[in-house]
């Protein structure tokens, strides 16, 4: 019984990790700190020109 128990935990492990690489996870991948902080200037600077440009646009 022994012997029999380990090859099919042997297979079953075996089918795990196959299943495992199939269903890729849904978390979303990280992002560092400084590339957060890299993002939210470049969305800064986008705001900051599209505020100007729709001041321009009124006063024309």
């Amino acid at each position: 019984m022994n012997r029999r128990k380990k090859i099919v935990t042997k297979f079953q492990k075996k089918d795990k990790r196959a299943n495992a690489k199939l269903h890729k996870s849904n978390k979303p991948t990280y992002v560092s700190k400084a590339e957060r902080a890299k993002l939210a200037e470049q969305d800064a600077e986008q705001a900051i020109e599209h505020a100007a440009n729709e001041v321009v646009q009124t006063s024309v």
